[in-house]
This record gives C-alpha cells, structure tokens and sequence, in this order.
C-alpha cells in the first residue's frame, strides 16, 4: 500500500514554497531524473540555479568540495557577501575551517555519547505518549512529535524545562520562516530588510541571542561551564574562538535544526503507520527491525528537502558546464524516492537494506552532527508508541509546511485504540 502519492503535474516550480504545501513534488523530481537530470532552474527572486536530482550525481558532488563550497550560503535564496557572513554558521564552511568548529562539539554528539541518554529518551517518551494517548483523537505532530526533540534538547544544552516552549516558538520562526503559521515575518513576503543580518533573516534570531546570552552569564555566575555551549566556545587548536556573532549563529541553528528534523521524523514515520498497517504490527513483533527502522523512516521523512552548493571551478556532467560561481542544489528529496536506488520507493520498508538516503548529507563533510541522536530519538519513540497502540489511523488530512526547504507534516490528525 502506497502511504502517500504525489500531485503534482510533473512541471511543478521548485521555487515556489506554494508548490511543497502539498508534499515534495515527487513527479516533477521522476522527470528531472529521467530526461534532465542536470537541470538549470529560473529563479525569479534571485539567481537561476542548477537542479540535481539523481543520488548518483548527488552523492559524488557531495563529495567534492574543492568544487562544490558551502561558503557562499546553503539555502535557494541569494545573500550578499556581507549578509552571508553575518548569518553563517559551521554549516556554511568548507574545510578545513568547518572541521576546526565541528571538532570543538563532535565528541558531544557521538555515538557513545549519544547511547547515555537512551534511559533519559525513553522516560520523556512514556511521559509524552501517556499524555497524548490518553486522547482517543489529536494532533501527532504537535502532541508527540513536537514534545521530544523540544524536550531532549533541553536536557543536552542545559536549558531550562519552563524555557522550552518558547525556544521551540522561535526555532520554528527560523526554520519555517516561509509558513504564515510560524512567523508573522514571512521571507518571501517582507516589505522590510531589518533583519537581513540576523540568521534565517528573522527577527527570532535576534531574540534568541538575547535568550543565549543571559544563559551563558548565568551558567558562568553558577559556575556552570560544562556542555555544548561552554564547549563551542573554547579556542581552536589555533587558539582562535569563535565571535559572539558565532556563536549566536550556532545557538539558533541548535534550536532550530536540533527540534524540526527529528519532529519532521517522527511525524512523518507516524503518518505511515496510519496508512500502512502492516508497519505497527511489525513493530510490535520488534527484533531486527529496530536496526532499519530508524533509517527508513528518516529516508520517507526528508526533512531537509535540499542543499545549496555553489561552484568554485566549472565541472562537466550529464553533457552540461556547471560555470564557476554557479548556484547548485542538491535535492535530498529526490535522491531519496530515487528508483535506482531504492525498490518500491513510495512505500515504507522498516527491513530496508541497504538504505542508502542521504537525509543526514552522508558521504560530505557537513554529515549531519545530530544523526545518531535522531536516530535513537526515533528508534525509543517508535518503539513505546508501538507498545501502546492497538490501532491507529487518520483522522483528517495532513497539512505540509509552507517551504520549499524544510520538509515537514505541521499538522496531522490521528485517531487511535489504544492496545
């Protein structure tokens, strides 16, 4: 059974965030896959781009950074010079300098490190669900998938529990700075540049520096100087530390992208469950499956729909130039339902393997920091919400995010029999 089938008309505008508010247009990504697989976009509100949408070509120039340089931004709109150093963060780097960042925190979000907090995951989880199911029919999103990633990491910053909700109203000012129900700021109809300094362009930004700067006064006052944060800004091996504007940077990037990846997940592995039975049944039945399962559901999910790149030499493919200075995105989402890759790609398969998605940008220097952390936030949560569900289905439709950047199911209404 298909858990969800695209609409689009195959000629949908990637640059449109009105196009991805009915799911990634997955018909128009088949065709650029077939007949354009290199493909040069219009963009009106900026500069055209290159589209890549096979997970062959993605993974190879995923690869290649002395051609293909995060330092010019990551995302489909344009910045000047100025804006984009005001802005960036690690993730906006090439290396080396993005390694001598990443270094600083690496260790915080290992695998090992990452394994402690299974007990921690797997009591916010009972709390969470023995709330939510206590209802026979509500949001998913907002009820089960908002509350982990919120809370979890609030306990790897060192953050407050009565702080939470609103980190998490501004972190998705951020990211989902596009959608009318998450900013009053919306990017693609401002009248206004008074934030163009701030990340994501939004004045969240410059409320969550004031936040993080009054938290590291009173850590430092308590005496309080372990964690990511205190770790972030130590020196480099250089002896260099990172400005405040940095470190503001890699604050609202935390909250951010620490909370809408892993809520995109969970909620999107839930809508499965509703339109695929088999799957709670599997899940239920355990064993094997929790190697796969966290993986394929992160694949379905693509919460990151792309990534920008930009060209620092021309580079040959698929009989076209990529000239210097050209704009490039590499389309997760396509890679992702890509059918050389992956059989049945439009079904969830929880034994799937090998799962070759690059949701994390697998393969590339900028491997996302938080994936095993996803990963066993994802695996914990599947597995107590299996325990307890006898059933569970839709209850309305589904509503996607308003971007054509993050991939995301903000609202999703489920009935459920509780076993």
């Amino acid at each position: 059974m298909t858990v969800w089938t695209p609409t689009d008309d195959g000629h949908a505008d990637l640059t449109s965030h009105d196009t991805f508010t009915r799911g990634a247009p997955h018909n128009t990504f088949a065709r650029l896959r077939r007949e354009d697989p290199l493909h040069w976009t219009p963009y009106a509100n900026g500069e055209d781009f290159w589209s890549i949408t096979r997970h062959a070509d993605i993974a190879e120039m995923n690869r290649d950074t002395a051609v293909f340089s995060s330092a010019r931004g990551i995302r489909m709109e344009d910045q000047t010079y100025e804006e984009y150093l005001a802005r960036r963060t690690f993730q906006e780097t090439d290396p080396p300098e993005h390694m001598m960042t990443r270094i600083k925190v690496a260790k915080a979000f290992s695998k090992p490190v990452v394994a402690q907090f299974e007990d921690d995951i797997r009591k916010l989880c009972d709390e969470i669900l023995d709330q939510a199911l206590a209802q026979e029919s509500f949001d998913a999103t907002k009820d089960i998938a908002r509350q982990l990633p919120m809370r979890m990491l609030g306990r790897i910053l060192g953050l407050p529990d009565e702080d939470l909700p609103w980190l998490v109203e501004k972190g998705d000012a951020l990211i989902a700075n596009t959608d009318p129900d998450f900013t009053d700021h919306v990017l693609d109809q401002m009248t206004t540049d008074e934030f163009r300094m701030m990340p994501f362009n939004s004045p969240a930004g410059a409320e969550l520096f004031v936040y993080a700067k009054k938290l590291m006064a009173e850590k430092e006052a308590a005496g309080d100087t372990s964690g990511v944060l205190h770790m972030i800004r130590e020196p480099a091996k250089d002896g260099s530390v990172i400005t405040e504007e940095e470190f503001r940077n890699f604050f609202c990037l935390l909250v951010a992208a620490g909370n809408d990846t892993t809520r995109y997940s969970i909620a999107a592995g839930i809508q499965a469950m509703c339109h695929q039975p088999e799957l709670l049944e599997q899940m239920q039945a355990g064993g094997d499956i929790w190697e796969t399962a966290p993986d394929e559901i992160i694949r379905w999910a693509t919460p990151a729909l792309y990534f920008r790149r930009t060209a620092l030499q021309d580079y040959e493919a698929h009989g076209k130039t990529i000239r210097e200075g050209d704009k490039v995105l590499f389309w997760w989402s396509s890679a992702n339902r890509d059918e050389e890759v992956f059989d049945d790609p439009f079904r969830v398969d929880l034994f799937r393997s090998p799962n070759r998605h690059v949701s994390f940008g697998q393969g590339g220097p900028h491997v996302c920091l938080g994936m095993w952390l996803a990963r066993l936030e994802v695996r914990v949560l599947f597995q107590e919400l299996a325990k307890r569900l006898k059933s569970i289905e839709a209850d309305g439709d589904h509503e996607f995010l308003r971007s054509n950047f993050v991939g995301g199911i903000k609202k999703l209404p489920v009935r459920i029999k509780r076993a």
